[in-house]
């Protein structure tokens, strides 16, 4: 019976190191989604100023100086 509760006890402790290692990964991965929510924010921001500043220039670029109509 005392080999039987010393297994157990020994699965415990492996089972919370585990959930530990989870944990810590877990905390990881959300540190890193948040950084990279953070980038995606800037670089969509960066594209519409982007979109902004081509709507106020008419979207088109002066033909080449070779170019007749």
């Amino acid at each position: 019976m005392e080999t039987r509760v010393e297994r157990l006890e020994s699965l415990v402790a492996l089972q919370d190191q585990t959930i530990e290692k989870l944990s810590d990964m877990v905390y990881e991965q959300q540190r890193q989604l948040s950084d990279l929510t953070k980038q995606v924010e800037r670089l969509a921001g960066k594209l519409r100023d982007m979109g902004d500043v081509l709507d106020q220039s008419g979207g088109h670029d002066a033909p080449p100086p070779h170019y007749k109509e």
